[in-house]
């Protein structure tokens, strides 16, 4: 109570009518000392464990893994509680039940021979891990984490201990009543699912959970039901945000990636989107194209598809990337503040020579069949694509699935995050060569550093969320295209998106996409010093985490820079870019103690992780540790307890000097 001395009359009274208000939580004396003795004991509790991933791209297998085995950390635990009184076997076998409980519960029903005996055996070990786990938090906040069918009963487990003679009889006959009442699987799969919880306090994504994968919608939905999460959003999230506000081009984009990727069960299936149309306009407009570089990028040893589905998809494809094409040259007309028009290229091609004619120079194409093009008018749908879209467009909007996960999107995430001493935001933030933050015009006003981020995830807001008669609603449909390809995006920054090149083009040159300045001076202490100042990013240890661009860390690039100030944990998740990348993404954490990175090799599949207790094999690098353990005083989240903590004490003294009376209880 040390405080009481800052505290006066006159601030009590200047606080009164808030006061006032707190006291009908706190009515009476007891109550507000109760409540900040409460919050005092929270601040000296250790730091909850954050967790950082980045770039998922619809990985959602491994993913999952990673969240239930909370990249390694319950392995870690498991090895610490049971040291050499378990052997390796045993250990394994522990750590996959509480990563996959239904599932390896039916594997052990149909093998264990005295399934009684296991139940005690294992029902005491997950008690030994739980009670770890929970060590460093409050009996409320662990209290508010249990399953309500089984809450006073793990608490009961939870706080005796079984080294207590007069305490060992009653945990064991709690331990052989549950499975005496049949409960023994379902309570095991709540223990183990709270020691998941428990494991991992937050989880931060920053961004790119879409597009690539198989699965984005399922890590929607895990996230959707997730305890403690929040998203920074990446440029394929944003494409699908555009998508599901109704910009064709971006609906075009997603659909393209899909085709690309061989990943139209997240559409179809996931979504509920019809393809049909586009399928049966591309099996007739394309019937006679082999579409030869169309062909979606997947294994085809292990693809589910037939040949007849691939060179479907192919023609699909194709027909979309038209489509895109058309579409985009509508918007760049449209808005030319964008500064894109370089991007209107099939004015360019000579269909008679069968080149791309630009600047003087002629290109070759290695494909130049474009049936739907009129070289008089190459930008116009015709009626038969036109049609497609808007069909395309009134499955995108009416997905009540899709939906569902936009809110998720919008109510955790946005462009960017500040949490206790670190700046997450997923690409770039644009700056001119010298280093300095660079203005980017947006309606007439110009934007730099924070406020850019700002204004843009208000325009974000507003494509998905405004009313057609709020007059910004129509720029900012287009304007969160804009964000998925336009040069001075926060969520791009590159000269430009060679979509066209990179299909029709021989000449590599041509693929070229130069990045911005950002990318090649963030590696400058100095630099991210300045951009955490400008969002006012404060502490001894301060860092920037970004993702978007994968760390190729098979030829040697690290994804710790600046001397500690900048970590980039784009480690590819995503399959397409593991060749690349040669491992299989990153995971920081950030606990008590400091910060570590888990680099991830690949991950086979959750049967052989249930089955055979595969494991995602995952190196860990020590990125920084603190000289003293952090504590919850020393977080953000201290920071609001220590501001409940004075107005509490404030309210105390109201009390016992009668400034104002307690209330009747």
């Amino acid at each position: 109570m040390k405080d009481y001395k800052q505290i006066t009359t006159e601030t009590i009274r200047q606080d009164s009518r808030y006061l006032d208000l707190l006291s009908h939580n706190f009515p009476t004396i007891a109550d507000a000392s109760t409540e900040i003795i409460n919050l005092e004991a929270i601040l000296n509790l250790p730091k909850g464990t954050e967790h950082f991933l980045a770039d998922l791209h619809g990985e959602y297998e491994a993913f999952q893994h990673v969240l239930r085995n909370a990249s390694g950390s319950i392995k870690r635990k498991v090895n610490e509680i049971f040291g050499n009184t378990l052997r390796e076997m045993e250990k394994k076998e522990l750590c996959t039940l509480i990563y996959y409980p239904e599932q390896k519960l039916q594997l052990v029903k149909e093998k264990e021979t005295d399934l009684e005996d296991w139940y005690v055996i294992t029902l005491n070990q997950l008690v030994k891990v739980c009670q770890n786990v929970s060590s460093k938090y409050t009996r409320s906040k662990v209290r508010k984490a249990l399953p309500k069918e089984f809450s006073y009963i793990i608490q009961e487990l939870l706080h005796e201990s079984s080294m207590d003679p007069n305490k060992q009889a009653y945990i064991n006959v709690i331990i052989s009543t549950i499975i005496d009442t049949d409960r023994a699987d379902d309570f095991i799969t709540a223990l183990c699912k709270l020691i998941q919880r428990l494991t991992i306090d937050s989880l931060h994504i920053l961004g790119d959970i879409f597009d690539r994968g198989p699965g984005p919608h399922i890590i929607m939905d895990t996230l959707c039901n997730y305890h403690n999460f929040d998203i920074q959003w990446g440029n394929h999230d944003i494409l699908w945000m555009g998508a599901a506000a109704g910009n064709d081009c971006n609906i075009a984009n997603v659909l393209r990636m899909a085709m690309r990727y061989g990943n139209l069960s997240a559409i179809e299936d996931g979504y509920g989107i019809n393809l049909l149309p586009l399928a049966t306009f591309a099996m007739e407009t394309y019937a006679d194209d082999p579409c030869e570089f169309f062909q979606p990028k997947i294994d085809k040893a292990s693809s589910p598809y037939t040949e007849k589905t691939i060179r479907l998809i192919a023609q699909m494809h194709k027909a979309i990337t038209v489509i895109q094409l058309k579409l985009e040259a509508e918007t760049i007309k449209r808005r030319p503040e964008f500064e894109m028009e370089d991007r209107l290229l099939l004015h360019h091609i000579d269909f008679k020579k069968k080149a791309f004619t630009l600047g003087g120079k002629d290109y070759e194409m290695r494909d130049c069949y474009f049936p739907t093009v009129n070289p008089e008018d190459p930008y116009r749908l015709t009626e038969e694509e036109q049609e497609i879209v808007s069909k395309l467009h009134h499955s995108f909007v009416s997905s009540e699935k899709l939906k569902k996960h936009m809110k998720c999107l919008f109510r955790y995430g946005c462009m960017y995050n500040v949490c206790n001493s670190n700046l997450l935001f997923h690409a770039s933030m644009p700056l001119n060569e010298d280093g300095t933050l660079k203005e980017v015009e947006i309606l007439g006003e110009k934007y730099k550093g924070r406020n850019l981020l700002e204004r843009v995830g208000q325009l974000i807001r507003t494509a998905y969320f405004a009313e057609n008669d709020n007059p910004e609603k129509d720029f900012a449909v287009d304007f969160v295209w804009y964000l998925w390809c336009g040069k001075n995006s926060p969520a791009f920054d590159k000269s430009k998106m060679a979509t066209f090149e990179r299909y029709f083009l021989t000449d590599k040159e041509t693929h070229r996409e130069i990045k911005g300045h950002y990318y090649e001076l963030r590696d400058r202490e100095d630099i991210c010093d300045m951009i955490m100042d400008e969002f006012g990013v404060e502490g001894e240890h301060r860092h920037i985490i970004n993702g978007h661009v994968p760390v190729k860390a098979v030829k040697g690039e690290k994804p710790i820079k600046a001397n500690g100030k900048l970590m980039v944990i784009d480690g590819g998740f995503s399959k397409a870019y593991q060749p690349e990348t040669g491992i299989a993404g990153y995971t920081l954490v950030y606990h008590s103690r400091g910060f570590e990175l888990v680099q991830h090799e690949p991950f086979t599949s959750t049967q052989k992780a249930i089955e055979e207790g595969i494991d995602i094999k995952s190196t860990t690098q020590i990125v920084e540790l603190s000289s003293k353990r952090m504590m919850v005083k020393d977080t953000d989240k201290g920071k609001e307890l220590m501001v409940q903590i004075n107005d509490l004490k404030k309210l105390l003294l109201a009390y016992q000097n009668g400034l104002m009376k307690e209330r009747a209880v």
